[in-house]
């Protein structure tokens, strides 16, 4: 993963800058006291580097384990899972999506499909490790600032970008041949008309269902015995 991150991340700075909407969702399930938590002095909490399957902290010695759009990624998803549930005193908090089988950039693009089917955790996955789950969608506003895959659903010339493309990870996982066929297609759909006569109903919205969702988990509730 990180040889991946190392290759892909060089443009995160400028294109994936966390977007205020999705982050309110995420800081409401995370933690209540976030005015609390933003009074921190500015050493109260160091950064770790460390891998998610392994994490150097004591059981139940953190308030909450985050995870954005990134279990997919993991070696080991399970073992993964395990450790945010030990660590986490009162819950795991995980953003992640189904299958986006229904997001037109699959047309243009149908090794991606591909990929989420076979690397994407399920909720059996999550609820096997986590216990009983609270999922509530997550709709991806048009004018997202973080550019992760669905972000630019009603910007559709952003994916003919590079710098765009670079930045997300599920490109980087297709072939040249792949990606140039898909390019070419996305390209004549756009030069013709074809995606905008598709994609009509797309135009007019704020925000999209694209299949996004927070899982949150409540350790507290499930109780540490069952994360032994």
């Amino acid at each position: 993963m990180s040889q991946l991150y190392d290759r892909i991340g060089v443009g995160y700075r400028e294109l994936r800058v966390p977007d205020p909407r999705i982050a309110a969702a995420i800081e409401r399930a995370l933690e209540p006291a976030l005015t609390m938590i933003r009074q921190r002095a500015r050493d109260a909490a160091p950064a770790v580097c460390a891998s998610g399957t392994a994490i150097p902290l004591r059981d139940a010695s953190v308030d909450a384990a985050l995870a954005v759009l990134t279990i997919h990624h993991w070696p080991d998803r399970m073992r993964g899972l395990a450790e945010m549930r030990r660590v986490a005193k009162k819950r795991v908090v995980i953003l992640t999506h189904e299958h986006l089988a229904s997001f037109w950039l699959g047309e243009s693009f149908p090794g991606i499909r591909r990929i989420d089917l076979d690397i994407f955790p399920t909720y059996a996955d999550f609820e096997r490790e986590l216990g009983p789950l609270t999922v509530s969608a997550v709709p991806i506003p048009h004018d997202c600032s973080d550019g992760f895959l669905g972000a630019y659903w009603r910007r559709p010339h952003a994916y003919l970008d590079a710098n765009v493309r670079f930045a997300i990870s599920s490109f980087a996982k297709l072939t040249e041949a792949e990606t140039n066929d898909g390019l070419a297609r996305l390209r004549a759909d756009l030069d013709s008309g074809a995606w905008r006569q598709r994609n009509s109903d797309l135009l007019g919205r704020d925000a999209l269902d694209l299949g996004y969702r927070l899982v949150v988990a409540d350790t507290l509730a499930y109780g540490r015995a069952s994360a032994s």
